[in-house]
């Protein structure tokens, strides 16, 4: 190589030095993320480029969101780049005495990156980018709506309590009813048969005159047997009514958001190859490929399970040998994921084959005995392996069918 180029970013700027082929530091500056110090970083390369016929190597940690306008500044204008994980990046620069500043940094990786062989970051498709942005929000929104479910639920014991036994209380039939009658008092103010027409009228699903009735009669029960712990006119009744109307807005936002995720990965083949593993449907294929990105990028299953951080970590010091674990240093979104996958495949084996859930099986037998989260991360390891041999070569899943076995292509 004749130069590097390295950049340590922050916060709406970079600073960067430039190491010639003798390892010596040639320029060093600090520029701001904006058209006029990018189109100066153009022309630096450019000139590097053209005076020694060759790209200088472009090296810079992957900080969030804030070295993304540079990694949009690298794909537009073309030119290869390495995109260095942080902690890789300490582990190759770190020292026995070390000061930590933005300028020390951008010389440290620039010096590492001599001694160091490290991988070009292969740009993916805006795709992946945009299933991964929906599908972090997806989480957020999964996470909100945890939380609001407790509030309500906690509410709901003081307002209330016998109604939680009476409907499912994830249901919209249940959140409906509770903003209509957050307190037994406002139940006992109407007859029979305009509660069982307000059940009627605040559920989607088909519900008989007499299902109605019966919960009527029910609800009518519960609140001439309930004991509240606040009035009808405390404040716990509006938090009861605006919390179930927020758990029916975000259950509502979660199922756009799976839509629109779903929109875009029917562009992709790998999506269709996910849909034929038994135990995966619309929801988990479109997560996993917003988790994982491009499979193809990966030339074994093994690079897929460190990405997941399911690989096994181990340490032994003379005669001490810890026990086997995983590393989970990978993307923790994706191995939840991974374990949702597997304990639905365990949990629907009995509507279709899965070698996956044969493995757990054998594996919870003797002379294995695994415990359970062993067998499931074990699984977890097979599944990723099955994803990546089918993708790689463009198979649909079929149990008959060893993952190595050579099949016809789809």
């Amino acid at each position: 190589m004749k130069h590097v180029i390295a950049f340590d970013v922050s916060m709406g700027k970079s600073y960067i030095v430039v190491y010639n082929a003798l390892k010596t530091c040639i320029t060093e500056k600090e520029i701001q993320h904006t058209r006029e110090d990018f189109a100066a970083l153009k022309l630096l390369i450019d000139d590097l480029t053209a005076g020694y016929d060759e790209v200088p190597h472009l090296v810079f940690e992957s900080t969030g969101v804030y070295s993304r306008q540079l990694e949009r500044f690298m794909q537009e204008n073309s030119y290869p780049y390495y995109l260095m994980n942080p902690l890789e990046a300490k582990l190759q620069s770190d020292r026995l005495r070390n000061h930590k500043t933005d300028r020390v940094d951008a010389h440290q990786l620039a010096s590492s990156h001599f001694q160091n062989e490290r991988r070009l970051e292969t740009p993916s498709s805006d795709v992946y980018r945009q299933l991964k942005k929906m599908s972090r929000h997806y989480i957020d929104l999964d996470d909100e709506l945890t939380v609001i479910r407790g509030r309500l639920h906690a509410e709901m014991q003081l307002t209330f309590p016998e109604l939680t036994g009476l409907f499912t209380t994830k249901s919209d039939l249940f959140l409906r009813l509770v903003q209509l009658f957050p307190h037994p008092e406002l139940v006992l103010g109407h007859s029979k048969t305009v509660i069982k027409n307000q059940i009627l009228a605040n559920t989607e699903k088909r519900m008989s005159a007499k299902k109605a009735e019966e919960k009527a009669i029910q609800l009518l029960d519960a609140a001439s047997n309930s004991y509240p712990a606040v009035k009808v006119d405390d404040l716990a009744c509006e938090l009861v009514r605006l919390y179930a109307k927020r758990f029916q807005e975000l259950v509502l936002l979660k199922e756009a958001c799976i839509e629109k995720m779903t929109a875009l990965a029917t562009s992709l083949d790998e999506y269709a190859v996910l849909l034929s593993i038994p135990g995966i449907g619309e929801n988990t294929a479109v997560r996993l490929l917003a988790e994982i990105g491009d499979i193809q990028r990966f030339e074994n299953h093994k690079q897929m399970n460190a990405f997941a951080g399911i690989d096994i970590r181990r340490y032994q010091s003379g005669k001490f040998l810890a026990k086997d674990r995983i590393n989970k240093r990978g993307n923790k979104h994706l191995r939840k994921l991974l374990y949702i996958i597997i304990m639905n495949m365990i949990k629907q084996q009995r509507f279709s084959q899965n070698h996956l859930v044969d493995y757990y099986q054998k594996l919870k037998k003797q002379p294995y005995n695994k415990c359970h989260k062993v067998a499931v991360v074990a699984c977890m390891n097979k599944l990723l392996k099955t994803i990546h041999h089918l993708v790689t070569h463009q198979l649909r899943y079929d149990y008959r069918l060893s993952p190595c076995t050579v099949a016809p292509k789809v």
